[in-house]
Order: C-alpha cells, then structure tokens, then sequence
C-alpha cells in the first residue's frame, strides 16, 4: 500500500488561514514585535488548528530535515518500552538515522508538547505509542510530511501506519483460557484506565467474553503510581479479604501480578488449584520467581523492529509498496499459574 507523501506547511498557509502577512505571523510565532492581541490570537489559532509547527532549523539544512526519528513512549519506568526501543534501534543502528525518545508519562496534553518540541527540529520520523492523541496532536502528526508509525495497538485508525497487537483481541483470547480451564469466580486488578487505553481495551474484551459465557468480574481494583509489586501485594491481600471466594485474579500486567502471586506463595495457597493468575507482557525480569505466572507476550521487541523498518523503508523511497498496518499476534504463556484443560 502506498501512502501520499504530503507537503509540510509553511508560513505561508498559516498566513492565508489566518488573513495577515507572513511576516506578521513569523513574529507572532516568535513572540517578537509589536502585534495586537486580536490578531495574535487569530494567527495562534490558525496554526494550531493546521497543526503547524515552526521550523527551528529552517535555513541551516539544505534538506531541510535532521537525521533524527522522534520515539514518542509513555514511559521509561515501564520495562514494556525499553524493549521496543532495543528494536528500533537494532534497525536504525544500520542506517545514518538515530532515534531520540520523548517521555509522557501518559498525560495527553504532554504528549502534546513533546510532540510539539520534537517535530519543531524536523526528524525524518515519528514512532509514537498508541492511536489515541489529542487533535492538535493529530493535526501536527497528518501535517508533519513525514512518516508517521503509530505502535503498541490496532484497534482504531493511524494517522499514517500502525504496528502492534489487538488489545481486545488479547483481553477476549485470556478470557476464554481462563474459562476453558473452569475458572468461574474472577477477581480484576490494574491501572487507573481512562489514560491507559491499551489496558481499557485489554479489560473490554477480557469482559466481553465473560459476559457472553454468563460470568461477570467479581471484584476489581486500580492504583496509579507506586512500586507495581508491592501494589500487587497490597491489592491482592485486599481484595481477596473482601472476596474469599475467587478463584481467579486477572493482572492488568506481570509486575502487580508477581506481586500477588509472591503474597499468595506465602500464604500457603495452591495455585493453580485453589487460585490461578495471569498477568500481560511476559516480562523477561520476571522469569526467575518461584512459579511462573501465566501472561501474555505483546511483541514488544518485534513492534520496535517494524516500526523502525516502516520509517527507513518509507524514507529510502517514498513510493515503495510498503505494508503499513501490521498487526501482530501474542500468544499465552501458561506457566505454573493457569490450569491447562
């Protein structure tokens, strides 16, 4: 599939949205001169409503862009991202291109200024987590004129290219192995998940076969911030006091999961007899607990690496026929916590 390369915007089309003179609009984005309120104001909004980002190197490249890839993640915290970046730059490293990261902390408006900041430089790329921006952030990524792949999730459309794994389809498939292994009693703890689309979509098809089987969560908990595993154990001790009778906790990922799995190992309990878990990420840290905890891989280290294939194939020659939405399959891992039936 070829995608239409698109010409950056320039002063110029600010101007016409706007109805002022280039120049004007050059000293309102630099905040330099003299210029009223009301046309300030006009000019401001114009901009942000094409997307448009000034250009701090505009004149000191003849081509106008930097050998750069901005790699927009969430987290470095995470120990999910760092494992894409080894991909990305297992790719870029053989190429005259280098990645240059942006944290935000899954907070959409900073997701807007770090965007805002690193496109301001011109990269050659973008490698930005999720399908879910503000519109001013999807705005600067249609009107960047640059390759533009979108990681981690498929359910939804990109701006340009998307590589990563169906979150639901992950949610639905953990659902029916716990099923089929005649789990019936399922306890759900995880993040706070209004900026956590990803874990949303995860628990919504997680849900959604439970409730086509006549099961429902029967007790659910979130946190944000904090030691993931010493949350897993506070929120497992809690919620099974409050809920005896569950005989199956579905983590939102491995490491509050681990820290459940260490709270129930020293509470004597059988699992996966009396209790099963699982978790999501198949975090290679993790290997070594006592007993392997059931999980889900999200092809981490293979997102990073089509990602970083999708911009250099896409920069090498433009109208090459590229695949530009690649959705990837994760496959449960067991373990020694989930029943096999």
């Amino acid at each position: 599939m070829t995608t239409e390369t698109k010409r950056p915007l320039t002063l110029r089309d600010v101007s016409e949205a706007s109805g002022v003179s280039e120049m004007t609009v050059s000293r309102v984005l630099r905040n330099r001169g003299d210029v009223s309120e009301a046309t300030r104001a006009r000019v401001l909004a114009a901009a942000k409503e094409l997307g448009y980002v000034p250009n701090k190197i505009a004149g000191a490249l003849a081509s106008n862009r930097v050998n750069l890839v901005a790699v927009i993640i969430p987290s470095l915290s995470n120990m999910v991202f760092p494992e894409v970046l080894t991909g990305v730059n297992q790719v870029l490293e053989g190429t005259e291109l280098q990645p240059v990261v942006g944290v935000t902390d899954y907070l959409p408006e900073k997701e807007e200024k770090v965007l805002y900041e690193m496109l301001s430089w011109r990269p050659s790329g973008v490698i930005i987590a999720g399908l879910e921006h503000t519109e001013a952030s999807r705005a600067m990524l249609s009107s960047a004129g640059i390759p533009v792949v979108e990681i981690m999730d498929t359910d939804g459309k990109p701006v340009d290219a998307m590589v990563g794994i169906s979150h639901r389809r992950a949610g639905r498939e953990m659902a029916q192995a716990i099923l089929k292994a005649g789990y019936r009693h399922i306890g759900f703890m995880g993040t706070k998940m209004p900026l956590d689309h990803r874990a949303r979509k995860r628990f919504e098809g997680f849900t959604e076969v439970l409730g086509k089987n006549g099961v429902e969560i029967e007790d659910r908990e979130f946190y944000s911030g904090g030691s993931a595993l010493a949350k897993g154990r506070e929120m497992t001790k809690a919620m099974l006091e409050r809920s005896p009778e569950l005989d199956f906790l579905y983590y939102s990922n491995d490491l509050i999961g681990a820290g459940g799995l260490l709270y129930l190992l020293e509470q004597g309990i059988d699992i996966p007899g009396q209790i099963g878990l699982a978790g999501f990420n198949n975090v290679e840290l993790l290997q070594g607990l006592p007993r392997k905890l059931a999980t889900m891989d999200a092809c981490r280290l293979e997102i990073g690496r089509k990602a970083a294939e999708i911009i250099a194939a896409r920069l090498e020659d433009p109208d090459a026929d590229i695949e530009t939405q690649v959705i990837l399959t994760p496959k449960i891992s067991y373990g020694d916590t989930l029943k096999r039936r």
